[in-house]
C-alpha cells in the first residue's frame, strides 16, 4: 500500500509526464532473481533522496522503493537516456501553455556548496578557507522559475559560464494556438557586478537581449537587487533540497540530474 510520504513525494500529474520518457525495461538476463522495482516507486525513492539529503543506502526500505542502489542506479540510466532533460522542457512547455513564464526580463546568478567528498566539477572556493566545493549557475525568468542550471568547480568565476547557460538554454515553445518558433531569450538579463565585463556585455548585445547589468564601483547593489531578489529566491529554495545544499555525489553523472530534476519547477515542489 502507497504511504502518505510517497503520495506526496510523486503527484499524479508529475508521473503522467515522466512515464511516456522512460525508457523500457532491460530483458531478463535468466529465469529466477527478484522482481523489478516499479519505476514510480524507484521515483520516489530518488525524490526522497533529494529532498532528506539522506545516503542511498539508508533508504528507508518501508517506503516501497527497494534498495538505494536501485534508485541510485535509475537515476543514472535516466540521465543517460535524456529523461531528466525531456522532463523539464516538458514542465517548461506546460508553464508557457498557462501564461506564467515571464520571458520580459530574466536574472541570472550562482551560488557554492560544499562539496565533502570532492569528485568531479569541484574546485578550491576561495570565500570558504579553500575547501572543495562546486558552484550552481542558475537562470529563471521573471517570475524566479528555473529555466536552467549548470554545475561547474567552486573556484570557477560566475562570468564563466554566463555565455554557456544562455546558449544551452532550452528552447520553449509558445503558448498552444499562438504562432511562433519556441523562445529561448529573454527581452531583458539582469546580473550583478560578478557579470561586469565587455564580453557579456557584447554578447547580450549580439543576441538581441538588453543588459542590465550592475558596474562595479558606479552602482549600488540595493538598487539592481529590487529586481534580482527572485533569483536570490529561487537559490533558497534549490538549497532547501538537502542532497543540493552539501553535495555528498561524486559524479556529474549523479549531480546533474538531481539538479535538473530540481530545476524542474512543476507546481507540486
Amino acid at each position: 500500500m502507497r504511504t502518505t510520504e510517497q503520495q506526496r513525494l510523486v503527484e499524479d500529474r508529475l508521473w503522467e509526464l515522466i512515464e511516456p520518457l522512460l525508457p523500457g525495461p532491460p530483458p531478463p538476463r535468466g529465469p529466477g532473481g527478484r522482481p523489478r522495482i516499479d519505476d514510480r516507486a524507484a521515483l520516489e525513492g530518488i525524490l526522497f533522496v533529494l529532498s532528506t539529503g539522506c545516503r542511498w543506502r539508508d533508504l528507508p526500505p518501508q517506503l516501497g522503493c527497494g534498495s538505494g542502489h536501485t534508485a541510485w542506479r535509475r537515476l543514472r540510466a535516466w540521465q543517460d537516456a535524456g529523461v531528466w532533460d525531456r522532463l523539464h522542457r516538458l514542465v517548461l512547455d506546460e508553464l508557457s501553455d498557462a501564461a506564467v513564464l515571464d520571458w520580459s526580463r530574466a536574472c541570472i546568478d550562482a551560488v557554492s556548496v560544499r562539496a565533502k567528498k570532492g569528485g568531479e566539477l569541484t574546485g578550491r572556493n576561495p570565500t570558504d578557507r579553500g575547501k572543495h566545493g562546486s558552484k550552481y549557475h542558475l537562470l529563471c525568468d521573471a517570475n524566479g522559475l528555473p529555466l536552467h542550471a549548470l554545475i561547474s568547480g567552486a573556484n570557477t568565476h560566475d562570468s564563466m559560464l554566463f555565455e554557456p547557460l544562455l546558449d544551452t538554454n532550452p528552447a520553449v515553445r509558445g503558448r498552444r494556438g499562438h504562432p511562433g518558433r519556441p523562445r529561448r531569450r529573454p527581452d531583458k538579463l539582469h546580473a550583478d557586478k560578478g557579470y561586469d565585463y565587455r564580453r557579456c556585455r557584447t554578447y547580450l548585445t549580439r543576441r538581441g537581449i538588453q543588459v542590465r547589468i550592475a558596474r562595479r564601483g558606479i552602482e549600488d547593489k540595493s538598487k539592481l537587487g529590487r529586481v534580482r531578489w527572485v533569483v536570490e529566491r529561487t537559490i533558497s529554495w534549490l538549497l532547501r533540497f538537502k542532497r543540493l545544499g552539501l553535495r555528498y555525489d561524486r559524479t556529474e553523472r549523479t549531480l546533474a540530474p538531481l539538479l535538473t530534476l530540481r530545476c524542474s519547477p512543476w507546481p507540486w515542489s
